[in-house]
């Protein structure tokens, strides 16, 4: 098993020392490289862990190329050179973690859910085809038996009964601007649960190399004008990658659980 993790500001780091002694694990070796793609150059932590007396290889890659997780901004990520990476890792699937606003009244801040589809309609192209007429189907952009197992966890994880939902669509928005209360009202009339910058351009490319993907998404705050307390607080990008930090506990599950 050789499993890609892309973590942002939901997932900053990858400590796995302590996470992996949990199940019984063990850290074998780290390092970090530096790939180098056609669409340039990307940093991966790689490592070899011991599960259940197997070797299994994990490749980390932070999106935004920043320790800090606030590095290169949304709208400048390097999609292609990403998935590329990952592509070129040989990983049999990538996990992606994602730090969400909630739209969804069943999505409040902390709780951790799947995306199951995503709306883009952003206008900005993501595809490794730009010299010929290549068309990839993603009517399921998420890979169903991953997200299966994924909801499992997360349901034994939250406590959660088989009637709480924990499938949602994802909105892109382009960013780097947060939402507007007239935004967020159109994105839910129009069928999105959660919105975010990011991983519909990650799950497109994913999909044309042929990638299994899922994407965990943290609630890490109420989208614009949808904090029942106050509907007119300020979003903040530093409290809310805190707040996405503090809820990786389900997080660390599904990744172990893909381990094992």
């Amino acid at each position: 098993m050789r499993l890609g993790v892309i973590g942002g500001t939901g997932l900053i780091r990858m400590d796995l020392g302590e996470r992996l002694s949990d199940v019984g694990g063990s850290l074998i070796r780290s390092s970090e490289v530096l790939v180098e793609t056609p669409y340039g150059p990307v940093p991966l932590h790689c490592f070899t862990v011991e599960v259940d007396g197997r070797e299994v290889e994990l490749i980390f890659l932070q999106r935004h190329h920043n320790a800090s997780g606030h590095g290169c901004p949304p709208h400048m990520i390097n999609h292609r050179a990403n998935i590329a990476a990952m592509k070129d890792g040989n990983v049999d699937a990538v996990l992606s973690v994602c730090s969400v606003g909630a739209i969804a009244a069943s999505f409040p801040p902390g709780k951790v859910a799947l995306a199951e589809q995503y709306i883009d309609f952003t206008g900005v192209a993501s595809t490794f085809h730009d010299d010929e007429s290549t068309f990839t189907s993603v009517t399921l952009p998420f890979d169903e038996v991953i997200n299966d197992k994924l909801e499992q966890v997360l349901r034994q994880q939250q406590a959660f009964d088989e009637d709480e939902p924990l499938r949602y669509t994802y909105w892109l928005t382009q960013g780097p601007q947060f939402e507007t209360v007239a935004e967020v009202n159109a994105i839910e009339v129009l069928g999105g649960d959660m919105v975010g910058m990011t991983m519909p351009r990650e799950v497109k490319l994913a999909n044309e190399l042929e990638l299994p993907y899922a994407a965990v998404c943290i609630s890490s705050n109420w989208a614009a004008g949808r904090d029942p307390s106050d509907a007119s607080r300020a979003l903040n990008h530093e409290s809310v990658s805190a707040q996405a930090n503090d809820r990786l506990d389900p997080v660390w599950a599904c990744i172990l659980s893909m381990l094992e």
